[in-house]
């Protein structure tokens, strides 16, 4: 069993920036695929990031691209997603989740129905 702990949200202003983990436990890292997804209150959750815990693959989508970047730490068992020059809009619940088996992290099969774990989510206020 996967459990996937997030942290380091909080309350940043507009152009700042934040560092969100997300503790791996009950199975190693690099058997994984683990995805960042965020939901805004009354919007579908979407597609934020992810990565492949063995070939270091990654995927982003397009609204988060150049301001975002994923990292895994296997010795932490930990990954990582950095936020750079946030805007209002990234306001929103950010969730972790895996797939095992891990399938690829690619942009065709890198969805919401495809991750068989998740964490409870850390929010991300970004306001002046």
């Amino acid at each position: 069993q996967v459990q996937l702990v997030e942290s380091g949200g909080g309350l940043v202003q507009p152009g700042g920036s934040l560092r969100l983990s997300c503790a791996v436990s009950g199975f190693p890292v690099d058997l994984l695929v683990i995805g960042w997804f965020r939901q805004a209150p009354g919007t579908e959750r979407e597609r934020v990031t992810c990565i492949h815990g063995f070939e270091d693959a990654t995927f982003y989508e397009d609204s988060v691209k150049g301001r975002v970047t994923i990292s895994s730490d296997k010795s932490e068992s930990t990954v990582y997603l950095r936020m750079n020059r946030l805007r209002p809009e990234d306001t929103a619940v950010y969730y972790c989740a895996a797939a095992a088996p891990p399938g690829r992290c690619v942009d065709t099969m890198f969805r919401g129905y495809a991750m068989n774990y998740w964490g409870k989510g850390t929010p991300v206020t970004v306001s002046s």
